[in-house]
């Protein structure tokens, strides 16, 4: 009997343990409050008294996870880790002239798209 609660009990403080671990990893929603959304924001180093340049700024997201094995068949240089990314790119720009008349693209619209780096 006493062999028993003792089980129990461990068994009990293990999975107290396990869950309180649990609580401090991030999911999904907590890893992404930190961040912010894709939007225009003024890029104050470039603007000009009533001519204001936007450049598009804020995160989107970022994945990485263990390479399936049919994936490592067919790849040339074997990699463990793949990984996936979108970035806060302008969807729609106007090309202006700012400060000592250098061509600038003003951001218009932004979305998340496929990383610039990413592209081939």
């Amino acid at each position: 009997m006493v062999t028993q609660t003792k089980s129990c009990v461990a068994s009990l403080l293990l999975v107290s343990i396990l869950l309180h671990i649990g609580d401090f990893y991030p999911n999904n929603e907590v890893s992404s409050k930190g961040r912010d959304e894709c939007k225009l924001t003024e890029h104050p180093s470039l603007s000009m008294p009533g001519a204001p340049i936007y450049q598009c700024k804020g995160g989107c997201y970022s994945i990485a996870y263990p390479t399936p094995l049919r994936s490592k068949g067919t790849m040339l240089v074997q990699k463990n880790i793949t990984s996936e990314a979108s970035c806060c790119v302008a969807r729609e720009f106007k090309s202006v002239t700012g400060l000592y008349n250098l061509k600038l693209l003003n951001h218009t619209d932004c979305h998340c798209s496929t990383c610039r780096h990413h592209k081939a």
